[in-house]
């Protein structure tokens, strides 16, 4: 029910009447008595001043949004599903409402966001999958709908099994560095990692920088030469131990490679060429011209990195071998002399698996060349 407050001038104005009559109220005079006049009894002292309405307490308005929750813990992992603890937001104006937890797989651009009530504990399990690594932090809402800063972040790796004997995943490697590079490869290294059963070997991985991760080259000790993509290389590597468990990746090391390696003009030029491809194999030549004006190649070694996920299973007219995706092909006892204007050709057959793509680069007796069409 709306009540409204009666105003103090009001009230004077509906009284003023009464007390206005009292005041001349004269005594009359009984039977046979002498008519005598009665002083008036008329109040002459000052009004008292009316006293103001009290003004209502406003709302609290504040602009502030809740405090950031504290000490967000990881406190329980699985195959699929993560337990998050937190301490609880201090509210700005208004009461909590409630908590967003926000998560991303790692090395992938989509994120994740579950809302819960007025707790401080809760348990993720919406893309949650074995053996994958994710980072999570929380902020509050009130219920004004303002939301804090968020939380520090926690990051996990959920094991690859819930049952087996060992679901503890390997420390992330120490140390992860480039230590050396050339026109299309990369060498990096680390420190051992450890693991409560062993660590069985690493996994070394470049990064586009949105979603997709290539495995480079999986190896048991701690340094690799790997292939250098055109652009922009981030590179991570994993360590991973006889259950299946990985580590948290390290963090990426950025490696700047070439669309092609510094070309010296007028020494060579390369051109590869796909002759046949089916699902899961290929045949390839490779044509080395001698563009230089003057001078004849006497001993060749051509190096290149596949782009896609190849290997090579035999070769002719040329020694080659490969390492991870690093192939490196020497002349023949026949065909290591090329003559200005000259060429020679070898070839090769190969497998692959989930991606088939050409060389994007070439380096003969380490230069780069440049590639043909």
């Amino acid at each position: 029910m709306a009540l409204r407050r009666l105003l103090p001038a009001l009230l004077a104005a509906t009284l003023l009447p009464a007390a206005a009559f009292g005041a001349l109220v004269v005594a009359v005079p009984g039977a046979g008595a002498s008519a005598v006049p009665a002083a008036a009894a008329l109040d002459t002292s000052p009004p008292t001043p009316p006293t103001p309405p009290t003004t209502p307490t406003t709302p609290g308005t504040s602009p502030f949004p809740p405090s950031a929750p504290g000490n967000l813990t990881a406190t329980a992992v699985t195959t699929g599903s993560v337990t998050l603890t937190w301490i609880a937001s201090t509210p700005g104006c208004c009461a909590i409402a409630g908590y967003d937890i926000t998560y991303v797989q790692a090395f992938n651009d989509i994120v994740w966001t579950q809302q819960v009530g007025d707790v401080t504990t809760a348990t993720v399990t919406a893309n949650i999958s074995r053996a994958r690594q994710y980072s999570f932090y929380v902020s509050a809402r009130d219920t004004m709908g303002r939301r804090s800063p968020g939380s520090s972040s926690v990051r996990v790796v959920t094991p690859n099994t819930d049952t087996g004997p060992d679901t503890t995943p390997p420390t992330t490697p120490p140390g992860f560095a480039l230590t050396g590079q050339t026109a299309t490869t990369a060498t990096v290294a680390w420190s051992p990692a450890t693991d409560d059963t062993g660590v069985t070997g690493y996994d070394v991985y470049r990064f586009d920088g949105l979603y997709i991760s290539t495995l480079l080259a999986t190896v048991t000790g701690t340094s690799v030469t790997v292939p250098l993509g055109a652009g922009r290389n981030l590179l991570y590597v994993r360590a991973r131990d006889a259950a299946g468990n990985v580590s948290i990746a390290t963090n990426p090391v950025t490696v700047q490679g070439a669309t092609n390696p510094p070309v010296t003009p007028g020494l060579c030029l390369v051109t590869y060429t796909t002759t046949a491809q089916w699902s899961g194999g290929f045949v390839a030549s490779v044509t080395i011209r001698n563009t230089s004006p003057s001078a004849a190649v006497d001993g060749w070694t051509l190096t290149f990195a596949f782009a896609g996920e190849q290997r090579v299973t035999n070769a002719w007219s040329a020694r080659v071998t490969q390492t991870n995706a690093v192939v490196t092909a020497q002349n023949a006892d026949w065909n290591g002399t090329v003559p200005v204007g000259g060429s020679v050709t070898f070839g090769m057959q190969g497998t692959w698996s989930g991606s088939y793509a050409a060389p994007a680069a070439f380096a003969l007796n380490g230069t780069g060349c440049v590639v043909g069409s």
